[in-house]
């Protein structure tokens, strides 16, 4: 036995950071989560049955997913193995599993694996927990930022039940904060300190959500000030902060999610709005193109021919944010997005072009009329192509009395607003002069 076991374990402790320290003991320590934990919660009926089945907890950083993976083995009884998607690979996940055969074979109970970024497994390695899953030889906790309907394999999601993680509300954060300073054993309650109001509220709101930033920067805040007792200010903490951390992936949900949220202000004509998820977006660090893509689609996907200088305004402010760069060309895209938020705003070409495809996927292929093919090669004319076709610029007013389709099909239907208000108008006496063509030709 090692005689300075102890001392050991009391020195590896002191220097774990304040957010390790405070990690609760028990459920009722756990703060936040209460939409899967509180009374009657399936979670919470889960564990008191005892049969928690495989788990899938999808959520931001520091919201409570590995504490309470070490929280539900202390509670049913279970041995926790874990394992990093990051480090492991299929070897030292086949040996887990082959260890909880042997222990479920011996009489023991199920193991709790918990596997942290699960979305890092590739399919195959996925795939080689399914029947181990299936079968009940382990429970398994996986833990994701990453939405698993999109990252982890349909057939061991359908095996497992996901509980989605919410960030922790700002009261959430001022609790976990307030119960650091006062503890003297793990946390911060041996140091004089004295709180100024408003100052653990304004990091809770910096922090967004995030228990182990929090807790991170209010450690900073309280060891790295000489002065006792230590006065907990909002200067001293947005200095030992240093800059607020935005949680945005650019290929994951906070990505997808921003994105549709600019892209339905603008659609929906609310210039502030739009403005704040494309700070959000720049600040970030968004990739430029993949915004300029998305201006130069909705311009003509919802606005369209209700104003036709959209695309053009679209299409330059491309142009220019590829000439001129970050962080100028935030002028450009303010610009773009304000313009496209507050003009007249239609679909119709959107819907029309979909109607005409969907025309020729499910419906009976439309012949060219004769006199609407090509007929500038030798041959053309005994064939009939191009008899009776009239040229439109010969006509006073540029357009003629013939038929174009063969058929009585409308795909456009122009909306009355801003500028596609007057093509609706003319496209009307159009159609029914087409209509009365068609009609003769009959």
């Amino acid at each position: 036995m090692n005689l300075f076991a102890h001392q050991e374990a009391e020195n590896v402790e002191r220097h774990r950071p304040l957010a390790a320290r405070m990690r609760p003991r028990s459920l009722d320590e756990f703060v936040g989560q209460q939409h899967i934990l509180g009374p009657g919660k399936m979670l919470r009926r889960m564990i008191a049955a005892g049969r928690l089945g495989s788990l899938i907890f999808y959520g931001p950083p520091g919201t409570g997913k590995t504490t309470l993976a070490n929280l539900l083995a202390q509670e049913t009884g279970g041995t926790l193995k874990k394992l990093s998607a990051v480090t492991s690979g299929v070897k030292e996940l086949r040996e887990i599993l082959a260890w909880a055969q042997n222990e479920v074979a011996s009489g023991g109970l199920p193991p709790l694996l918990f596997i942290d970024e699960i979305h890092r497994f590739n399919r195959a390695q996925q795939d080689a927990l399914l029947p181990d899953v299936e079968e009940g030889i382990v429970n398994l906790i996986g833990a994701t930022t990453s939405n698993p309907y999109f990252a982890v394999n349909g057939a061991l999601l359908s095996r497992s039940q996901v509980f989605h993680f919410q960030p922790l509300s700002e009261e959430d954060l001022v609790q976990l904060m307030q119960r650091a300073l006062r503890d003297r054993q793990r946390g911060l309650g041996a140091m004089a300190v004295e709180v100024v109001a408003g100052s653990l509220e304004a990091l809770a709101r910096w922090c967004e959500g995030d228990a182990r930033r929090a807790l991170t920067v209010l450690e900073i805040a309280v060891r790295s000030t000489p002065d006792q007792p230590v006065r907990l200010t909002v200067e001293l903490l947005g200095e030992s902060m240093q800059q607020k951390t935005l949680q945005y992936d650019p290929t994951g949900d906070e990505h997808y999610d921003v994105a549709s949220a600019l892209i339905k202000s603008i659609r929906g004509s609310d210039p502030d709005a739009a403005l704040y998820w494309l700070a959000r977006m720049l600040e970030a660090g968004e990739d430029l193109r993949f915004l300029c893509r998305r201006l130069v689609i909705l311009a003509s996907e919802d606005v369209g021919n209700a104003d036709p200088q959209a695309l053009p305004l679209a299409v330059a402010a491309a142009q220019a944010c590829e000439l001129v760069g970050l962080p100028e060309c935030q002028l450009t895209l303010a610009q773009a997005v304000t313009y496209l938020a507050c003009t007249e705003k239609s679909n119709a070409a959107t819907k029309a072009i979909a109607a005409a495809r969907r025309e020729v996927r499910e419906g009976a292929l439309i012949p060219v009329p004769l006199h609407l093919r090509d007929a500038h090669y030798s041959g053309a004319a005994e064939l009939g192509h191009g008899k009776g076709y009239q040229y439109a610029h010969d006509a006073p007013d540029g357009v003629v009395d013939q038929d174009y389709l063969g058929v009585d099909r409308e795909f456009y239907q122009p909306t009355v607003r801003g500028w596609e208000g007057k093509i609706a108008a003319r496209l009307e006496s159009y159609r029914q002069r087409f209509r009365q063509a068609r009609a003769r030709e009959q």
